[in-house]
């Protein structure tokens, strides 16, 4: 049965309109996406075909390009959209904390952290910029590794800082296993990024290992 011919407080759309999209299931919202079926499903029929082949929303929407593109319903145009709006949120993330968060809590960062790094596929080493206030100045994303390692630089960290004008900095990578732990390579590059940043005055609040939805704090760990 078409979509259209659904009672309209049953349809994704119309549903969403009057409900709020936080009432419709992973499919619906995946069939406002889609927007329309293929031969024989409609677009929750064909949302709900594509969230069995991936086994859940997260891990449909980290796909690869190839095999998501080679999914009924989606091909270039579907995955260009998905891609923009995953960013899009990634964005309004970072803007939101610039003018609203101070990061005085490890939570604050560790979320933050986990929403920019757990999907990566590859070995990420990355550093919040903040001020005097502990408020974000930048995200960035300093270097990039293999999938279980990347060469890090303290003085290419130091010259980002100073750049920033940053008054602290947390430090954070990924670790694409999923295991959060810190190795002991993470803890001796950690000492030499603090050495180094304490010539220039600038604070190492700390450093945060990003594994499958959880975050390891190297302060918490008595690690600094």
């Amino acid at each position: 049965m078409k979509i259209l011919d659904w009672p309209e407080q049953e349809r994704p759309r119309e549903k969403l309109l009057h409900y709020g999209a936080q009432n419709l299931s992973d499919a619906e919202l995946l069939a406002i996406f889609l927007q329309t079926g293929v031969k024989g499903q409609n677009a929750v029929q064909l949302a709900k075909s594509a969230l069995q082949r991936f086994g859940s929303l997260r891990s449909l929407l980290q796909a690869p390009k190839r095999k998501l593109m080679s999914t009924p319903g989606f091909g270039a145009a579907k995955y260009a959209v998905l891609q923009a709006s995953i960013e899009l949120q990634k964005r309004h993330l970072s803007e939101q904390m610039v003018r609203e968060r101070s990061f005085c809590h490890a939570d604050d960062a560790s979320n933050y952290l986990i929403s920019q790094l757990r999907d990566k596929q590859r070995e990420v080493f990355s550093m919040l910029m903040l001020d005097s206030q502990h408020q974000l100045i930048a995200y960035r994303e300093m270097f990039q590794g293999t999938i279980n390692s990347a060469a890090v630089y303290p003085r290419e960290l130091v010259k980002q800082a100073m750049e920033d004008n940053a008054a602290a900095v947390i430090l954070a990578h990924n670790h694409p296993s999923g295991r959060a732990e810190p190795s002991q390579s993470d803890i001796a590059i950690t000492q030499k990024i603090k050495q180094a940043m304490q010539l220039v005055e600038v604070t190492v609040l700390d450093h945060f290992v990003i594994g499958d939805g959880k975050a390891v704090s190297f302060a918490r760990r008595g690690l600094l």
